[in-house]
């Protein structure tokens, strides 16, 4: 009984301490995500990017390919191509983040934070919310605009449509993770640069441009699973979009939405964590 009343009052104190915690890296990682804004008025580079890469890959892709392939089942091939091109500037956050963190490694401003009164996670919630915000609004809305251009549109009404852009949110800021953990581990701009290259197959040997049905079996096995597959089906399926999936599809290609939220908290489950850690233990 004495450990019982003892054990009482230090609950309510635990969950206040926690909570004034959270409220801290928040308030922090939203003055880092402020910072992200602010640069890019130093940096209008990657503004003009950002205007200028998703209009061409529309161009490059869907008019390039679309002359030469068919879309199972008929359809206009732009439509069948723009929810690839969603998931692949949504999965391309990986290495901007990985850039990004790696460049301030290397250039002390992880150490410069360090040192500051600041929350040990406002820097990675800062890096993953800019990112989401910067590159997920900004580049998804070219994108689309760009789409729209070229005959693509969503033909399932504004409820699903929202549905299918969120989607694209949540699974831009759970990959903005997986950069921004690898960005702390390599530590260096330049292999960082490095690992782009490497990043390609990961989205090509998806849905995203081509269908997966005319593949060796062991090649539609890794492109059927692959996290981006599981994305372009979940927005060719909210869009309404050319493309459905064939009677035999996997698992992934046949439950496109609930494939990707469980990517998405698995990918978060694994990296928040990770990268916390690692950033705390950086600075030791």
């Amino acid at each position: 009984m004495t450990t019982t009343r003892a054990a009482t009052p230090a609950a309510p104190i635990l969950i206040s301490s926690f909570a004034a915690r959270l409220r801290w890296s928040f308030t922090d990682g939203l003055t880092l995500v402020g910072r992200e804004l602010s640069r890019l008025r130093q940096e209008p580079g990657e503004i003009v990017v950002a205007l200028i890469f998703p209009a061409v890959m529309v161009v490059l892709f869907g008019y390039v390919f679309g002359s030469a392939i068919q879309v199972p089942g008929g359809g206009n091939y732009r439509e069948y191509l723009m929810p690839g091109l969603f998931a692949m500037v949504t999965f391309s956050s990986i290495m901007a983040t990985t850039l990004k963190v790696a460049t301030d490694a290397s250039r002390g401003v992880m150490d410069r934070f360090r040192s500051m009164p600041m929350a040990r996670s406002a820097v990675p919630f800062g890096q993953t919310g800019a990112d989401t915000l910067l590159g997920g609004v900004l580049g998804l809305g070219i994108m689309a605009v760009a789409g729209l251009l070229v005959g693509w549109q969503s033909h399932r009404g504004l409820v699903p449509t929202v549905q299918a852009f969120l989607l694209l949110m949540v699974m831009r800021y759970a990959v903005s993770w997986v950069g921004c953990y690898l960005g702390m581990v390599v530590k260096n701009e330049q292999t960082a640069d490095q690992l782009v290259p490497l990043f390609l197959p990961f989205t090509m040997v998806s849905n995203s441009f081509v269908p997966t049905a005319g593949m060796p079996a062991w090649l539609r096995t890794l492109a059927d699973w692959n996290p981006v597959s599981a994305l372009t089906a979940a927005c060719r399926e909210l869009f309404g979009n050319p493309g459905a999936p064939a009677g035999d599809a996997a698992w992934p290609i046949a439950h496109p939405v609930t494939a990707t939220l469980l990517w998405s908290v698995f990918l978060l489950v694994v990296f928040v964590p990770l990268t916390i850690r690692t950033y705390q233990r950086k600075g030791r």
